[in-house]
């Protein structure tokens, strides 16, 4: 790859896009075990409500990390079509403004949210409990919210210019120590969620700074000199307008697990939070080669609508979402067909089990359903239309996911059963949706190169 990226407007389709997308679902695997692993092996040696509290904290994390992921979407739309237009000079304009504005955004959050912990885990309704170790893990992950803001810029801007490999190194190197870490702070030391957490940050941070030294190494377009951070007001003007539908769309989604969160903790107290929790690290690993798949057709679509070959977006959306589909649907059959011994790897109280089982089996119609929004919607998003993207998630989220959830588990009185079912109906709804906006053909707009 040279400094100014790969190109993936030529060639096989396939051959591209299954080479981009296996690197980079590699990558967001890997870097979901930190999750995982936290929540495993608290699990298995601080108890239940230890547990809770690393489902609670990080779900206010999740929230920032998907803003700020969605403001990274407009950084790796504009840097592929300027890739595919063989811009150099908007390629490197976008990616400094992109860094730039992140360290700034970032410093203001940290303040920010740590004055808002105690409010959120409140609002959040958290099991007395655990409201402690939701509190630790909630405060360390705040304070090193910047590495987690820095490693996702990076990895936007890498992927954007057709590199999938590189992220996927750091990040399992980060693996690794985060792994580590967890096994001598709290199985070792019995530090519960403020090991978990600590374990987190620290790994991230060894994620970022790896990516710098490489990256610095590899004259990258971007040298990381105090002179270089700055800000084109055109091009923050741009990634904001295609970035912050995507913000919003992410925040949306975020929020509305938050509220089921909040229900789950009313409804069944520390037993279903913990299940939720653990369901959800689950649901973290079943979603991504969707999610992937997603992130590889938005890319590919964005660098061949860029260079103005639409007919070869299109085939790359088709064949993203078949592939996708076909894995949605094998684990879709797994969550079905074993959901106790899943859950029993995290934690074997008989009661977070039995919520955790009613809850897997009516989430997991997700799995299949997921794959054509997300991957469909990617094609949209890789010309621009960013705006669609969140306009179809805030119906999904707000209109559906969230007073579904609450009529089956509260009116119907099918508890965490009927939470469960607020996934699935928010996606069948998302599908009826993106088939309209589809047939319409108004996405075969370029909403970031303008054309006669």
């Amino acid at each position: 790859m040279s400094r100014f990226g790969k190109d993936l407007s030529e060639g096989s389709v396939s051959k591209q896009l299954i080479s981009f997308s296996v690197p980079f679902l590699i990558s967001n695997l890997v870097q979901s075990l930190y999750s995982v692993a936290d929540m495993l092996i608290v699990g298995n040696f601080s108890g239940t409500a230890a547990v809770s509290g690393v489902n609670i904290g990080s779900q206010i994390t999740h929230v920032l990390t998907m803003l700020v992921l969605g403001f990274c979407t407009g950084g790796t739309i504009m840097v592929s079509q300027y890739m595919g237009a063989r811009d150099e000079d908007g390629v490197k304009e976008t990616i400094s403004t992109l860094i730039t504005a992140l360290l700034v955004g970032g410093l203001a959050i940290t303040v920010i949210m740590f004055i808002l912990i105690d409010p959120s885990l409140r609002l959040l309704e958290t099991p007395a409990e655990s409201y402690g170790e939701a509190k630790d893990y909630l405060t360390i992950t705040i304070l090193g919210i910047l590495f987690i803001f820095a490693y996702n810029a990076f990895s936007a801007i890498l992927r954007g210019m057709g590199d999938s490999k590189r992220p996927f190194y750091f990040v399992s190197i980060s693996c690794v120590t985060n792994i580590v870490l967890d096994l001598v702070l709290v199985a070792g030391m019995g530090m519960g969620a403020k090991g978990a957490a600590i374990a987190t940050v620290f790994s991230q941070a060894v994620s970022v700074v790896l990516c710098i030294i490489y990256l610095r190494s590899r004259d990258f377009v971007f040298d990381f000199r105090i002179s270089s951070f700055k800000i084109n007001k055109a091009y923050l003007a741009k990634v904001l307008k295609i970035g912050a539908p995507s913000a919003i769309q992410s925040g949306v989604t975020s929020i509305s697990f938050m509220f089921i969160t909040t229900l789950v903790n009313i409804t069944g107290g520390v037993n279903a939070s913990a299940a939720v929790g653990i369901v959800g690290k689950f649901n973290s690993f079943a979603i991504m080669p969707a999610s992937a798949m997603s992130a590889s057709v938005s890319t590919m679509c964005a660098q061949n609508i860029g260079a103005d070959k639409w007919d070869r977006a299109i085939k790359t959306c088709k064949i993203g979402t078949s592939i996708a589909w076909v894995i949605g649907v094998c684990i879709f059959t797994v969550a079905q067909l074993f959901p106790g011994q899943i859950l029993a790897m995290f934690d074997r109280n008989p009661d977070m089990i039995a919520y955790g089982i009613q809850y897997m089996r009516s989430f997991s119609f997700d799995y299949i359903l997921v794959p054509f929004v997300f991957c469909v919607t990617s094609l949209f998003t890789g010309a621009g239309h960013t705006s669609f993207a969140m306009l179809s998630n805030m119906i999904s989220a707000l209109f559906l996911r969230i007073p579904a959830a609450y009529i089956f588990s509260t009116v119907f009185g099918l508890g965490v059963f009927g939470i469960g079912l607020g996934a699935p109906t928010a996606s069948l709804g998302s599908v009826v949706i993106v088939l309209i906006y589809l047939a319409s053909g108004r996405w075969r707009v370029n909403k970031v190169i303008k054309r006669d």
